[in-house]
């Protein structure tokens, strides 16, 4: 009973001085004195530093005693300078030159089809022929002419180098068998648009018309041949890398309908911007020694349009913002055996990004040990505990 009267007591005295002091900073707090309001203020900060300084000592020493305490489990990787290569990832079609519809130089029949589709055929070779319509006879009466001509001409020519006959005698029969000469070309230039040639080599991809079937010159297709063996690929790129996308430049060619990929470069890089896409074309040659590449067949071209030989990539995953905009990490300082150690927000800027890493240009240096696995609920200044390691460093192929 004695006891329970005098913590009564106590309390009623405890009371008693929180009562005053609060009455004492409620009358300071109404006095409207400048001097007694900074004094108050100095006062309460003075204490504040000291339960600051107490808390601290107390959480020190709580963090020595408390084996079970609730410390966060989080897994790094170290920051190790590689080489990164980005590659610009585009679209384009596999097309060649030596593509090409055959269409006839002459009105007619097509007499004759020499070939078959699928053959195999050399430059200049003959494919087809049309009716000349009787352009053959006439060539027959003209050399006959010409042939007369001819004998005429170098009769007239002996007896002038004798000084024998008149000069307009031998200037006539120069005239006609000059003339004659000319005729005949210009028919055996007709004659000869009545013959189909391979204008390079290649394989007969497909007859289009049959034989026997009238063709008129410039709009009957004829046949399609194409050569394989000079393929590439031609695709548009946008202005903004005209100057990192050069003739030159490394490039791998996958194929997803065969399954395959090759590396390559570019031949050429066009000087012309399209006005309409704002965008300019390359070529890429692919080497086709097995003829499975066809023309209009897709492909994704990977340019490498930048590289750093001592880059830093890290997982664009881990990466958190601020309000001002500003992208930061977090990584581990003052690490103990023990794999316990202080989580530090950095702020870092960013460069290129490839796959699921992205460059960073500033904000961690070489060797830095990085949070990874609970990076996003991790707080600047936290302690947490390493549970793996990962030696091996990020990067844009793995």
């Amino acid at each position: 009973m004695k006891n329970i009267k005098i913590l009564i007591i106590l309390a009623l005295v405890i009371s008693s001085c929180g009562n005053k002091n609060e009455k004492s900073f409620n009358a300071v707090l109404g006095s409207n004195n400048l001097t007694n309001l900074k004094e108050k203020r100095s006062e309460i900060d003075t204490k504040q530093q000291e339960l600051n300084e107490k808390i601290k000592l107390l959480n020190e020493k709580i963090a020595k005693l408390d084996t079970i305490r609730k410390v966060p489990l989080i897994t790094t990787f170290m920051a190790n300078q590689e080489v990164f290569n980005h590659q610009l990832e585009i679209q384009g079609n596999v097309t060649t030159k030596d593509l090409l519809v055959l269409m006839p130089e002459y009105n007619g029949i097509l007499t004759n089809v020499y070939i078959k589709e699928g053959q195999q055929v050399k430059k200049g070779q003959l494919l087809a022929k049309i009716d000349d319509g009787g352009l053959s006879q006439q060539l027959a009466q003209l050399q006959i002419q010409a042939n007369l001509a001819k004998t005429t001409f170098e009769r007239q020519k002996r007896l002038w180098d004798q000084n024998i006959g008149s000069e307009i005698q031998f200037l006539q029969a120069k005239s006609t068998y000059e003339s004659q000469e000319e005729s005949v070309n210009q028919l055996k230039q007709q004659i000869s648009k009545t013959n189909v040639k391979a204008p390079f080599s290649g394989t007969i991809d497909d007859v289009i018309t049959e034989q026997g079937s009238v063709v008129m010159a410039g709009q009957t297709q004829l046949m399609r041949i194409i050569n394989l063996d000079n393929m590439y690929i031609e695709t548009d790129i946008p202005e903004s890398y005209i100057g990192d996308v050069t003739r030159g430049k490394k490039v791998t060619v996958e194929f997803p309908v065969l399954g395959k990929s090759i590396e390559t470069k570019i031949r050429q890089a066009g000087d012309f911007i399209n006005p309409a896409n704002r965008t300019f074309k390359v070529e890429v040659s692919i080497p086709n020694d097995d003829k499975n590449i066809k023309p209009n067949l897709t492909a994704r071209l990977k340019i490498n349009d930048y590289t750093n030989e001592n880059a830093l990539l890290i997982p664009q995953s881990i990466i958190s913002e601020n309000a001002a905009g500003e992208q930061y990490i977090y990584i581990i300082k003052n690490k103990k055996e023990s794999g316990e150690g202080e989580a530090k927000r950095v702020i870092i800027k960013t460069g290129k990004t490839q796959g699921d890493v992205i460059e960073v240009l500033e904000g961690i240096e070489n060797g830095s040990e990085i949070i990874e696995e609970g990076a996003r609920s991790v707080k600047d200044g936290q302690i947490v505990k390493v549970i793996e390691l990962q030696n091996d460093t990020k990067s844009a192929n793995d």
